[in-house]
């Protein structure tokens, strides 16, 4: 079976680490490379985890390579109260041994797309600071790129203020210009990742495995999200990112619409926001295939497979 290249683009923190090993058990990828970003906690810390997840999946032919290390236009916020200071509250992992790339992460980027013999598919799990500067850097990446797929926004409320996801507020002008490119994208916000819980059930599941792999994750877990379910009153903690892995291997666990969105970068009361045109009103073509619905249960039964298998 021919595998699909792709390349991740993220700031573990603790849900990029179960996508990440989400994404190493599944044999449907060839992944080129993993570039991180200052987001969830600062560049050192994002490009250090990367490393981190792939020893812990016997990855370490994986290359890591570290992009940007603020956002485009704001002073950089981080999330160190959702994933711990580190990024990975929870695990108890070593130092990486296998080396960061000396190539910068935008570079990686932008040579890998020029150079590819077939379009490449892009998982961007952190902001899109990366992306973005490699957009504005050589627009001719364009037609080399099959697809992004986005974690990052909202058609409803926000999570870091009242109507911004921590994605897009961290980095709005990068997700402004992502959303201008003309690019495929699917977008998978908080209308999908907050009805992906991880209840205790389902980390009871996790834990049962019983293997380092999964004891890191379950460990990791179990502290992860006790902010949101706090906040936002749910029964578990929601499991953004890997959503765009598991969108990538079994699409039809989700239910999309094509739309327009446009990203708010001048309103303080707003900034950040995913301005999702759910009825046409703006009048505007749809720019991205907006994912509105999972299906968690599938969605957790391929997250437990694919554990398992590592």
């Amino acid at each position: 079976m021919p595998t699909r290249p792709l390349i991740i683009d993220c700031d573990p923190g603790i849900d990029d680490a179960i996508a990440l090993l989400l994404a190493f058990a599944s044999p449907e990828f060839e992944i080129l490379g993993i570039t991180t970003v200052a987001g969830n906690v600062p560049l050192p810390f994002t490009q250090s985890n990367a490393r981190k997840i792939c020893e812990l999946a016997n990855r370490r032919e994986v290359r890591v390579y570290a992009g940007c290390p603020r956002p485009m236009m704001r002073v950089m916020e981080t999330a160190e109260r959702v994933h711990g200071k580190t990024g990975l509250q929870g695990a108890t992992l070593p130092e990486p041994e296998m080396p960061l790339q000396p190539q910068h992460g935008v570079e990686f980027l932008i040579s890998t797309l020029m150079q590819a013999s077939e379009p490449i598919t892009v998982a961007t799990l952190g902001p899109l600071t990366n992306l973005a500067i490699a957009l504005i850097q050589e627009p001719g990446i364009i037609p080399k790129i099959q697809e992004v797929v986005i974690m990052g926004g909202a058609a409803s409320q926000g999570n870091v203020t009242a109507s911004a996801e921590f994605n897009f507020y961290a980095d709005p002008h990068a997700a402004s210009v992502v959303f201008t490119s003309g690019l495929p994208l699917t977008m998978i916000g908080l209308d999908v990742t907050h009805t992906v819980l991880t209840t205790p059930e389902r980390l009871e599941q996790i834990r049962a495995i019983a293997t380092p792999v999964a004891h890191q994750s379950a460990n990791m877990l179990a502290t992860y999200g006790t902010h949101d379910v706090e906040k936002f009153g749910m029964p578990g903690s929601p499991l953004h990112d890997p959503c765009v892995i598991a969108y990538l291997l079994q699409p039809d666990l989700f239910v999309g619409k094509s739309l327009y969105v446009a990203i708010e970068t001048q309103s303080e009361l707003t900034f950040g926001k995913s301005v999702v045109d759910l009825w046409g009103s703006h009048g505007q073509p749809a720019n991205a295939q907006v994912i509105l619905q999972a299906n968690a249960a599938g969605f957790y039964q391929l997250l437990l497979e694919r554990l398992a298998s590592l």
